[in-house]
């Protein structure tokens, strides 16, 4: 039942934070968001739109729900823009999906998936992690990390494995392009202010 409720969650959420927001004031965006809820419910091929879209990419990590729940707040303004700790909370969680999915994919002799079974050092290693980051002021991923260790202890996941409440393949993906993105705009800017002054002199 919670892998359902967290399949037309993630459905909505994911529709929502990608579409554009028309320049529609809070209370019609809320009003999206709950249509959005509704719409997953809709039957294809005797399965809801979510179960559909849960068919193609599984269940997503609690790390991308809170993630998403942060995305959508921001969007309906009930939180103010992060003033810093984004491009952390990115590299972060692509470093975990590049630890993790190589292997998983035989290209390395590791098998760091095995240790979600038995986690405790994984689990000692994020609560440091988590206790950094919360000195840093980091709430974004403090509360992606502690919400995926309470779930796994809880367990709300049909999964065993600590892994899967970590991180995702789209939310590695995610992070990963988004890293990318922003390499690049850096690379620009340094580009054209190292190109100014050469023009200039050149003229």
């Amino acid at each position: 039942m919670i892998s359902l409720w967290q399949a037309h969650a993630s459905f909505a959420m994911m529709i929502f934070l990608v579409l554009p927001s028309f320049g529609l004031n809070r209370a019609w965006r809320i009003a999206l968001l709950i249509a959005l809820l509704a719409a997953s419910f809709i039957p294809l091929d005797g399965l809801s739109l979510a179960a559909y879209l849960r068919s193609h990419i599984d269940d997503l990590a609690i790390t991308s729900l809170v993630f998403m729940v942060w995305g959508c707040l921001r969007r309906l303004d009930i939180l103010p823009p992060a003033q810093h700790g984004q491009t952390s909370v990115l590299i972060l969680f692509a470093a975990m999906a590049l630890v993790l999915y190589p292997a998983t994919l035989g290209l390395s002799d590791l098998d760091p998936y095995r240790l979600g079974f038995s986690p405790r050092p994984l689990l000692i290693f994020i609560a440091l992690l988590t206790l950094g980051l919360f000195y840093l002021r980091n709430g974004l991923a403090v509360a992606m990390l502690a919400g995926a260790t309470l779930a796994f202890i809880a367990g709300i996941k049909p999964s065993h494995n600590y892994w899967d409440y970590l991180v995702d393949p789209l939310l590695g993906l995610y992070c990963c392009l988004a890293l990318l993105m922003l390499a690049t705009r850096w690379l620009y800017r340094k580009l054209i202010t190292l190109c100014g002054p050469m023009r200039k002199n050149s003229v």
